[in-house]
């Protein structure tokens, strides 16, 4: 029976922007390096965080706490309508 792995194997420091992707640290074999894909999120200090899914939605996550690990695939956290800080991506 198939499982979902609950703890990430990479991290990276993220740079919130309005039109760039994570880099994804973690290709797999054959990618190019700083290829893009989903990741989920730790916020280190809370506030806003406005993410692309990795489903192509937009949306802002208000007043997230910190030290919180956010569950959702993500591909961007947007500059604009951010607050939050010291976020990393998880892969």
């Amino acid at each position: 029976m198939p499982y979902q792995k609950l703890q990430a194997a990479r991290a990276a420091s993220v740079s919130p922007s309005d039109t760039v992707n994570i880099p994804n640290v973690a290709t797999q074999a054959g990618e190019p390096v700083g290829s893009s894909s989903a990741c989920v999120l730790y916020v280190g200090t809370g506030g806003d965080i406005k993410v692309k899914s990795a489903g192509g939605d937009d949306v802002t996550f208000t007043n997230v706490p910190n030290g919180t690990f956010m569950p959702m695939q993500v591909v961007r956290v947007f500059s604009t309508g951010t607050t939050a800080s010291d976020i990393l991506a998880l892969w």
